[in-house]
């Protein structure tokens, strides 16, 4: 199964008035932990989609990148630009993991574990759970591409895995709920799990 991974890293941190994605963590930007777990999990290709800061991050990426020239319209312009631009370069990919780049605990294992769920199961759909919600990263099978590719607003992803419960597989990752959209947030990371 060709399996590509799409790093969601668009936005521009409105609620933190600065670049989250270079915010670092044991040492490092948290876009470098979900790079480095990107690449490392062996999937290919591996494309991070740009948007607010762009210039900024892309002088520490280690992936391809896109820029999303209307990431202000929300998540999902995102995720269409990333996915057109996989497809474009790799029409033969059978799945896509999408991930963002604010998650601190992301790991190889996390995306490994989504892609042999997804074996297990033949589900269309592999998201993480954590807390009481089901959320990123998550695997998409081709067949949900179409509805990826017309997703619009802000709303991400999410609609399309509410929608169709029952072709819908999870994998636990516990530490999936930390992540990081105010500078509490971040503080809060940094006194409690370092």
């Amino acid at each position: 199964m060709k399996t590509g991974m799409i790093i969601l890293a668009g936005g521009n941190s409105g609620r933190l008035g600065q670049p989250k994605q270079l915010l670092t963590y044991n040492g490092k930007a948290l876009l470098d932990i979900v790079t480095e777990a990107a690449i490392a999990s062996g999937f290919s290709p591996v494309l991070t989609v740009l948007g607010g800061y762009a210039d900024q991050l892309a002088e520490i990426l280690k992936t391809d990148f896109i820029i999303n020239s209307d990431w202000e319209s929300g998540l999902s312009g995102s995720i269409v630009t990333g996915l057109s631009a996989l497809l474009q370069s790799d029409p033969d990919l059978d799945q896509v993991i999408l991930t963002v780049s604010d998650q601190p605990f992301i790991s190889v294992a996390v995306f490994k574990e989504l892609f042999e769920n997804q074996q297990i199961s033949q589900k269309g759909i592999v998201a993480s759970r954590y807390t009481d919600t089901i959320g990123t990263p998550v695997l998409f099978t081709q067949k949900y591409f179409k509805q990826l590719l017309a997703l619009s607003g802000n709303r991400g992803a999410k609609a399309i895995i509410n929608n169709n419960p029952n072709d819908v597989a999870t994998i636990a990752f516990e530490m999936g709920h930390i992540d990081i959209d105010t500078m509490a947030d971040y503080i809060n990371l940094t006194e409690q799990y370092t």
